[in-house]
This record gives structure tokens, C-alpha cells and sequence, in this order.
């Protein structure tokens, strides 16, 4: 994690600056980047005009407005084990502080999605027997979870970290990898209700290394799931410096674990499927191994380019983050200085930790957000089209936005208007600091962003209700229809506490369509698979993939908000294998699975949502 003095920030400019003042005298409970739904504000922009604010344009109400509420059920949906990582004191050693993921998939395919949570220990230990575990829950289907990580065997211990799903030997189950401080683990679903590792014989269990953010990737397109993972520190526990004992083992003038900066950074890996359940590792070969001493956190792979090939974005604390290209010839090219996503818009490297992609301004290009360090601004990176990117996080109304430190993010269109709003979850690294320095909680509460029409995001977060509003120190990040009801809840891995479920209650706006791809030519998941949703002159493009937000794992099912449309006008999908596939006139409200080379081959339709 970087440290940062205090910048003073002059990019937004004069008339923007005099503005944020003029917001400051709004109604108690309205930010400034919710002015235009403001009861006073209709005022969009503003400039400086003979030293006075001028109102640029005064519109109408910015679009239909709804309630919004998430409320955290995790108690009383079952979920109720406490996840550790180190001490909850104080952190004596940077391992005490990634905490742990969390994947949504349903291992058992009754039509629910099932959570599994990763955890990690304490360097002091626990006696045999009473170490903290994995768990598995199984969703009973009427809004509550039953604990099954001993009778399915996913009840590990040790110091866990990442997660990420995908049918790995495309036998049509859903399998696990587990990145740990130490041996990684692959969970092979044998669609008999328990899971296998099968990293040793996968040739995926390798040396002990301090593995984070993983992603099943097919990089070659031949129709079996690859998998990249990241890598941290080299951690020994026997040479880290103390706390306090250097410049990188201090912050605001007190003595605080050490690291990343100061400690040797890693390498990340590529491992190719052979298609016979081993791996190859190709990390040398593909280019991957040449970017080295990165301190490597999230990754987030998209086909940022739209050539068809999948490339691979990855969060790294510290130091410049990469974007791999894919070459589409087996190899990869570090291009995220050259595409403007590696360091922040004034040149710093930033202590990068969440990302995601979507495409939250509707113009049909997958963007990014990346989380980082308190008094930092995260990133919200537009892309041109033309393989660049634009720093964004101004222009969008959240360049303020400083005095959080960001870890899982997403995209999600969460009251179903059919823009990408995003979820970002927080907490500190140093729990001892915060009775030493204002204004640095251990414990802080969500951020959520609503997308105004794609010109810009506004700050709904006091409106959201007290699961997103209530302070805790959280982690993993991951989105899913848990209870199926048409719109998209968020499972939150919290440090040393019980986990979160942030059940939706928001007004829904619209429709939706929910869309499971299977692969037949390309890998079963249909990770890789761009989806295009037309409703008249509007596209909304997602792609179905592993990992993302914080080393976590969410809903492989492709959730589309629709508005007030009935029914869309055409489906797009482009597989991983190069094939397209069109869908036409398709009742809004449904879950359905379009099946490679075959359509719709399984429906579901819940009635009573908007649009209909």
C-alpha cells in the first residue's frame, strides 16, 4: 500500500472548484455530484463568468428517480462464520492485511447460486483442530444458506487469499481455484455434491508463493479454460523488517507494518489447459514472467481491444499496473503505460488494489475502474476505442472522492435503468491508526455510485440504507441474484467479521434479462463470450468472466437491466471460438441460457417487473 502525502489537486479546474463551493450550501443530505437530482438542482455545469458561477444550462429532472435501499441479511440468511486475517488490534506484517475473496456460482445446479468464502489465519496459529476454515454455503432457495464445506470437502485452512470459478475440464460443473501464502489449490467439481483437489496432479500446486487475484482465461481460444494468477510479495516472514524500522515502515509519522515498497516484489503466472485435466506452465513463453517485481493484487480480463481475444488488466499496489495484450499468438505485451491505464492521470504510481471492466458510458467499449489507497482518487478509465484509455474519474463527478480506502469494485446496474452504476467496498490496513490520526477509520463504510445516463456518477450512498452505509473493514467483492428476483445483490468478505449480504430493495426502474451462456465449441462457462443487448438505438455489451472486483467470483450469469422496454430487440453473441449468435425478440423479465450453435435452450420468467 503506497503512502501518499497530502496533493492538493488542481485538474478540475477554476469553474469546477467554485462550483463544488456553490454545492457546499445545497440541502443537508445532498452531495454535490447528486445535483441534478437535487430538489434544487437542475443546474448541470457551470463556468466562471465576470467572477461570479454562471449556470451553464438549467434542465429538466436528469431521468426517473427511484428509491434505493440495500439492507445487509447475511445473519439471517445463515451466513454467520467470522473470516480472519491476523490480528484485528494491529497488523504486525503486511499478510495481515489482504484479508479474503468471495465466489457466487452454483456448484450444484438446482438454479441457485451457492457463496464460498476464503479465509485466511493468524501468524500466532490456532490448535489443531480449531483453525479457521474455507466454507461453502448452499443456497436452500428460500432466501437462506446451510453450511456444506466439510460434506463437499472445501473445508481447507491456512492462509487463503483469492477465488475464481469455472468448468476448467468442461465436464458442465463449475470448479475452484484457490490462491493461498503458500500452496494454491484447484477444486475440481465432480457434479456429485463434493469437491477434489486436484492441484498437485493439475500440476498447479507448484512452489509456495503468495498468490492473490486469479482468472480462468481461455488466452488461445481453443476451448479449454486457462488460468493467470497473481502474485504478491515474496513474503518471509524471517526477513521483514519490524514496524517502524524504515521510511516504508511509517505513515503519518507512526510506526506501521512494512511494505509493499521496501520488500521484493513477484512475477505472475500463465498456466496453459492441455485438455487432459494438467497444465502447462507457460509464463516465461507467453511473456507474462518478463513484467517483474510488481506487487500484483485484482485481475480483470476483457477483450479490451475487441479483437477476440482476451487480454488481462491486473491491479498492482505500488507500482504501474499492467494491461497484458493479447497478441493472438500465444504471447502477451505489457502495453498500460502506452494505453493510459498503468499510472494516475498526473504520472504517480498508485497502490492499485480492485478492478473491473464494463461499459459504463454506452458507446460499445469496455472501460475500467481500479481501486487504491486513502487519499487517492480510485480510476475510472474511458476507453477510446482506438486502444487508449482517458482517465475519467473527474469528468464523472468522483474526483473528490479521497478519503477511502477502496477494495472490491464492480459494475452493476443495480435499479435495472440499464447504466452501469458501481459498488466500492473499503476499509483500512492499519486498524492501530486510526486513535492516532483523524480521520482514518479502520472500519468505513461502502460507496455507491449511480450512473446518470452515462455523463456522469452520482454519489447515492446515504440514500442506500444502512447495508451499505455501516462501517466495516471489507475485502472481497461479489455481485449475484442470489434469490432470484430480478436484480442484483453484492456479497461482501468482511476482515475479522461475519460476511455481508447486501440484499437489493432498491425501486427497480425497469425490466431485465438475466443470460447463462454454455459453450459448446468454445469452453462450457462461456467465459470469454461478449454479450450484445439491443433495445432500439441503445447496445449494452458485458462479457462473461472469471475472477475481477478483489479476488473474487461473481455470478457467471450476465444480469441486463432493460428500462421500460418489453422485450429486446436482438441478442449478440460472440463466443470464444470465433462463432456469432443472434437471438431476436426476447420477452424482457426472464433467466435464460443460450447454448452455442443452438439458442435458447432453457427459460425462466418472473411477471410483476417493470417493463411489462
Amino acid at each position: 500500500m503506497m503512502i501518499f502525502p497530502w496533493r492538493t489537486r488542481f485538474r478540475e479546474g477554476l469553474g469546477w472548484r467554485l462550483l463544488g463551493a456553490f454545492r457546499c450550501r445545497l440541502p443537508s443530505g445532498v452531495v454535490g455530484s447528486e445535483l441534478s437530482r437535487s430538489v434544487t438542482g437542475k443546474i448541470r455545469a457551470a463556468r466562471v463568468v465576470g467572477g461570479s458561477v454562471a449556470v451553464l444550462s438549467l434542465l429538466a429532472a436528469a431521468g426517473p428517480t427511484a428509491s434505493i435501499r440495500f439492507l445487509d441479511v447475511a445473519k439471517q440468511a445463515g451466513l454467520t462464520d467470522v473470516f480472519v486475517c491476523g490480528r484485528d488490534d494491529r497488523k504486525e506484517y503486511i499478510i495481515e492485511t489482504l484479508g479474503g475473496g468471495v465466489a457466487l456460482f452454483d456448484y450444484n445446479r438446482d438454479g441457485n447460486l451457492d457463496a464460498f468464502f476464503v479465509t485466511g489465519s493468524t501468524l500466532e496459529g490456532y490448535p489443531a483442530g480449531k483453525e479457521p476454515t474455507n466454507h461453502l454455503y448452499r443456497n436452500k432457495g428460500d432466501g437462506t444458506f446451510t453450511r456444506v464445506s466439510r460434506d463437499v470437502g472445501l473445508a481447507e485452512s491456512g492462509w487463503g487469499q483469492g477465488v475464481c470459478a469455472g468448468d476448467f475440464d468442461n465436464d458442465g460443473w463449475d470448479d475452484l481455484f484457490v490462491t493461498y501464502w503458500g500452496k494454491n489449490r484447484l477444486y475440481r467439481n465432480t457434479g456429485k455434491g463434493t469437491f477434489s483437489d486436484v492441484a498437485p496432479k493439475a500440476g498447479l500446486a507448484g512452489s509456495e508463493r503468495w498468490s492473490t487475484g486469479c482468472a480462468f482465461v481461455d488466452y488461445d481460444r481453443d476451448g479449454n479454460l486457462d488460468l493467470f494468477v497473481a502474485n504478491y510479495v515474496l513474503f518471509d516472514r524471517a526477513k521483514i523488517p519490524k514496524a517502524g524500522s524504515s521510511p516504508d515502515c511509517r505513515w503519518k509519522g507512526h510506526a506501521v507494518m512494512c511494505g509493499p515498497r521496501g520488500l521484493p516484489g513477484e512475477s505472475n503466472q500463465l498456466f496453459r489447459n492441455r485438455g487432459d485435466g494438467t497444465f502447462e506452465d507457460v509464463s516465461s513463453k507467453s511473456g507474462v514472467a518478463a513484467v517483474t517485481n510488481r506487487y500484483s493484487l485484482s485481475v480483470t480480463t476483457l477483450d479490451y481491444d475487441a479483437d477476440g481475444w482476451p487480454d488481462i488488466y491486473v491491479a498492482v499496489d505500488s507500482k504501474a499496473s499492467i494491461l497484458f495484450r493479447n497478441k493472438g499468438d500465444g504471447t502477451f505485451e505489457d502495453i498500460g503505460t502506452i494505453a493510459g491505464v498503468a499510472f494516475s492521470e498526473d504520472g504517480r504510481e498508485q497502490a492499485g488494489m480492485g478492478t473491473a471492466a464494463g461499459d459504463f458510458n454506452g458507446d460499445g467499449h469496455l472501460d475500467l475502474a481500479k481501486t487504491n489507497f486513502i487519499e487517492d482518487t480510485a480510476n475510472l478509465y474511458r476507453n477510446n476505442g482506438d486502444g487508449s484509455f482517458d482517465e475519467s474519474i473527474t469528468r464523472y463527478g468522483l474526483g473528490r472522492i479521497m478519503q477511502y480506502m477502496g477494495w472490491g469494485v464492480g459494475f452493476f446496474d443495480f435499479d435495472s435503468d440499464t447504466w452501469p452504476d458501481i459498488l466500492q467496498v473499503n476499509g483500512h490496513v492499519y486498524p492501530e491508526i486510526e486513535k492516532l490520526v483523524p480521520n482514518n477509520p479502520y472500519h468505513q463504510r461502502r460507496l455507491l455510485f449511480r450512473n446518470d445516463g452515462g455523463q456522469r456518477y452520482l454519489d447515492v450512498t446515504e440514500q442506500a440504507g444502512s447495508g451499505v452505509t455501516t462501517p466495516r473493514s471489507s475485502r472481497g467483492l461479489a455481485f449475484g441474484d442470489y434469490d432470484n428476483d430480478g436484480d442484483v445483490d453484492a456479497f461482501v468478505n468482511n476482515m475479522n467479521d461475519v460476511p455481508s449480504l447486501l440484499r437489493n430493495e432498491s425501486e427497480q426502474l425497469g425490466g431485465f434479462l438475466s443470460i447463462q451462456l454454455a459453450g459448446k465449441k468454445s469452453n462450457r462457462s462461456g467465459i470469454g463470450a461478449s454479450v450484445k443487448v439491443r433495445l432500439g438505438k441503445r447496445e449494452l455489451l458485458q462479457e462473461a468472466r472469471s475472477g475481477s472486483t478483489f479476488m473474487s467470483q461473481s455470478d457467471l450469469r450476465l444480469h441486463f437491466g432493460l428500462g421500460q422496454a418489453k422485450s429486446v430487440d436482438e441478442i449478440i453473441v460472440r463466443w470464444p471460438s470465433g462463432a456469432e449468435q443472434s437471438v431476436k425478440n426476447v420477452d424482457a423479465n426472464q433467466f435464460i441460457t443460450i447454448t452455442e450453435l443452438e439458442g435458447i435452450t432453457e427459460r425462466k420468467r418472473i411477471a410483476g417487473r417493470g417493463g411489462q
